[in-house]
């Protein structure tokens, strides 16, 4: 599509722009060798090879691949051997799919109110927390909290991501969780990964996603006799063809988002009534992040950006606190687990003033997406038209 149909918006989400037939080496690969199974093929399965690759990319010790985040999330929860009831401390705002693999792994979610960043806000954690979330939103780079001996890094918006000292998000805590659903920054439609430098932990992960087995490749899956029950996790070659062609763009991706965020902030508006809210230097740049002074200028912003056809978006559907799966406490069984779990006294939510401050970032935040795969030119020509609207709000 030409750059005035799509005003230099993103018009596929970025790894998206990246698929080409003629590049995807492992699918036509996989599709050639007539078996999608990886634990059937003779060779090294390509879903191996990712992993080794995703680990050397990352620096972590181990890694994972499966269907999707979520199961990421479960996995590195059921690895802790937790017990059923036990309380997960997660960001009020984030995805819901974070309080979901909470609560299908038995477990309690319990909200804690963010920081001016929308980060956890580590500092209302009660002392002898054991299990923690952390969710790095929008390629944003959250701190860690100290002393948590189960610290879990959803970096599913964050992939490619660093810390001040270089080490990548998902490698720092106790495991990270990654995602390639379509709108993040590689894409292979569903799929996600695990992370762990902890080998006991990993082999836990490992045996769990297949059935509790002891697999090795090109056999039927074993059980000694201290096995456990598990569940079907295993990815397929197919997919993790897709991720591994993904990988191949991820400097080039990372390069063109920072490059069109540098763009951005040479050419923005200077408004009393609009921030633009700053990013560290190791932060994915995926969007171009505003507050405005009052959420009515932020609903003109929306509505002005959405009749010139320039892609945007808020952050309202993360706030966790007014999110029906929370707020019911509904459950599909019976007995209401594992709502029905949850120590009588433990606070459902940890806020100083009850999500107000929150709601209230929320409501003036706007995000627009930027678009790595233009050339320089073209994404000039896209900040012009984003500054050109916000001029007239």
């Amino acid at each position: 599509m030409s750059l005035d149909k799509r005003l230099g918006q993103r018009f596929l989400p970025y790894g998206a722009n990246y698929l080409d037939w003629a590049d995807l080496t492992e699918l036509r690969e996989a599709i050639g060798h007539g078996v999608l199974f990886r634990y059937q093929t003779e060779q090294e399965s390509i879903a191996s090879r990712l992993e080794r690759r995703v680990a050397e990319r990352f620096g972590a010790a181990h890694v994972l691949a499966v269907h999707n985040c979520t199961e990421a999330l479960r996995l590195a929860l059921i690895s802790t051997r937790p017990r059923t009831g036990d309380p997960v401390y997660i960001p009020a705002t984030t995805f819901v799919a974070v309080a979901g693999a909470v609560l299908s792994s038995g477990l309690i979610p319990v909200l804690v109110d963010v920081d001016e960043s929308l980060s956890l806000d580590a500092s209302l954690l009660p002392a002898g927390a054991e299990r923690v979330i952390v969710a790095h939103m929008e390629g944003t780079v959250a701190p860690l909290p100290e002393g948590v001996p189960y610290v879990i890094e959803d970096s599913a918006q964050a992939l490619g991501a660093r810390f001040p000292d270089g080490r990548h998000t998902g490698t720092r805590g106790y495991a990270g969780t990654f995602s390639f659903h379509h709108n993040k920054v590689l894409t292979s439609g569903e799929g996600g990964l695990v992370t762990t430098n902890d080998p006991d932990a990993w082999q836990t992960m490992r045996c769990y996603h297949d059935h509790g087995s002891a697999r090795v490749p090109g056999r039927y899956p074993t059980w000694d006799q201290d096995a456990y029950y598990g569940e079907n996790f295993v990815t397929s070659e197919g997919v993790a063809a897709i991720q591994y062609q993904q990988f191949r763009h991820l400097d080039a991706l990372l390069a063109g988002l920072e490059r069109q965020h540098a763009l951005a902030l040479q050419e923005l508006p200077e408004r009393r009534d609009l921030e633009v809210l700053p990013r560290a230097e190791g932060d994915v740049k995926i969007s171009l992040r505003f507050r405005w002074e009052s959420r009515e200028l932020r609903d003109a912003a929306v509505a002005a950006l959405t009749a010139k056809g320039i892609a945007n978006w808020t952050l309202g559907k993360y706030l966790l606190p007014d999110h029906p799966v929370l707020t019911g406490r509904r459950s599909l069984y019976a007995d209401g687990f594992p709502w029905n779990l949850a120590p009588k006294g433990q606070p459902a939510a940890l806020s100083r003033d009850g999500f107000a401050r929150t709601r209230d970032l929320l409501d003036r935040t706007l995000c627009i997406p930027l678009s790595p795969e233009l050339p320089e030119d073209e994404q000039v020509l896209a900040v012009k038209a984003v500054r050109q609207v916000l001029e007239a709000v």
